[in-house]
């Protein structure tokens, strides 16, 4: 079994001790068959340790490695041209209305096959990893039928295959109706939605189940339905919320469990309520946000208040968020919504892995937890929130090894 201490490093443990970031600044960290076994100042290092093979890291900053907590990076095509079109003030809605958006990536991820939606989604995948993140959501949403879709999460798993990285999918097929069914929703969610869920489930594919509940998309009334569904199957739920409106998804899904709510710019105070009394995770996606030149944040100060853990991501898609640096998500988040540093990297780190249900495996540094880590050539955890357009990643490990 693999052993190894990285030594004199800043750790950014994330836990609540040491202060903000849970840094000890002169550390040690060591790792035994892929898993932290112990977290603490250099000094302390138990004699059982210090005869292990060390690694100086001669100061550099460690922390926990990053988790992109939502994204749909497997998707056929481009919308390039949406993005001139908003630039001349069409709004979401109008490009949806037009025939654009979701059901535009639908035409191009249905026309391509399950190793053309790898090969595509593998640039994206190495950009999120060359910034330092050792896990990843994606989502399928752009098939809308039962195949297509299950193609996508077939495809979105391989992703394992090709790289060092800890993908989780989520069933997404609530995303948009289709045009086969464009003034039937309630016949596509019975067909597609619930019908393909439990195929999904049936092969392993279904780590979530997400929903777009909003105008352009779904009722809460519908996505209540599916998330029923989920719950009988015991998969835990999530949904997109209060980006474009408040429809109250954000409650409703909160109330029901959810690991958490997504977007939220117009999130009520109500919604907040329930999303802290479920103990759901307030996700923050600053990039879809300036896309779309959005002017209205979500009720950060509100959130903080409430206690709602904050999470960000990169929202990665072709349409409203075409952003594959989780550094620069961060920074957004700060300069965009008002979060501190500490909590872009709590964002991206522990309350990410939240997010996801799997803050009992990443997201900190401690005893027990994944040797998932970043190492970075900084002085500051401030530092990583801070630049814009560099990357000072000095080493990625994944379950211990680089």
């Amino acid at each position: 079994m693999s052993q190894s201490v990285l030594i004199h490093g800043a750790l950014a443990t994330m836990t609540h001790d040491h202060g903000p970031d849970g840094l000890v600044p002169d550390g040690a960290l060591a790792m035994e068959g892929g898993r932290i076994a112990w977290v603490g100042p250099a000094d302390d290092l138990p004699r059982a340790y210090a005869a292990w093979p060390q690694e100086d890291v001669e100061g550099r900053l460690v922390t926990p490695g990053l988790i992109d907590c939502h994204t749909h990076l497997v998707h056929g095509g481009h919308r390039a041209r949406e993005f001139e079109l908003r630039l001349k003030g069409a709004s979401y809605a109008d490009v949806a209305q037009a025939g654009g958006g979701i059901v535009a990536t639908m035409t191009a991820t249905r026309a391509a096959d399950e190793a053309a939606l790898v090969t595509g989604a593998l640039p994206r995948l190495d950009a999120l990893i060359a910034e330092g993140v050792t896990a990843v959501e994606v989502k399928s949403g752009y098939g809308l039928t039962v195949a297509d879709e299950i193609k996508m999460l077939r495809a979105a798993r391989r992703l394992e295959n090709e790289r060092p990285v800890r993908v989780s999918t989520t069933w997404l097929a609530a995303h948009a109706v289709p045009p086969e069914y464009r003034t039937r929703a309630d016949a596509y969610l019975d067909d597609v939605v619930h019908a393909g869920l439990d195929q999904a489930y049936d092969a392993g594919l279904v780590d979530a189940v997400d929903a777009f509940c909003e105008t352009i998309a779904f009722s809460p009334t519908q996505v209540a339905r599916l998330f029923d569904h989920a719950q009988d199957l015991m998969v835990p739920i999530k949904v997109h919320a209060e980006q474009l409106s408040n429809q109250g998804g954000a409650m409703m899904a909160a109330r029901r469990g959810a690991l958490s709510a997504d977007h939220l710019e117009h999130l009520d105070t109500e919604g907040i309520a329930a999303m802290a009394a479920g103990g759901t995770v307030a996700v923050l996606l600053p990039g879809a946000y300036y896309t779309l030149r959005d002017s209205q944040p979500p009720p950060v100060e509100a959130l903080r208040a409430a206690g709602v853990p904050l999470a960000v991501a990169t929202d990665c898609n072709p349409g409203s968020s075409p952003l594959t640096s989780p550094l620069l998500a961060m920074n957004m988040a700060c300069t965009l919504f008002r979060l501190t540093p500490h909590e872009a990297l709590a964002g991206m780190t522990r309350c990410a892995a939240r997010a996801l249900g799997l803050q009992d495996r990443m997201g900190t540094l401690e005893a027990g937890k994944r040797a998932d880590l970043a190492v970075w050539s900084v002085e500051h955890p401030a530092e990583l929130a801070y630049r814009l357009g560099f990357n000072p990643l000095h080493r990625r490990l994944f379950g211990g090894v680089a």
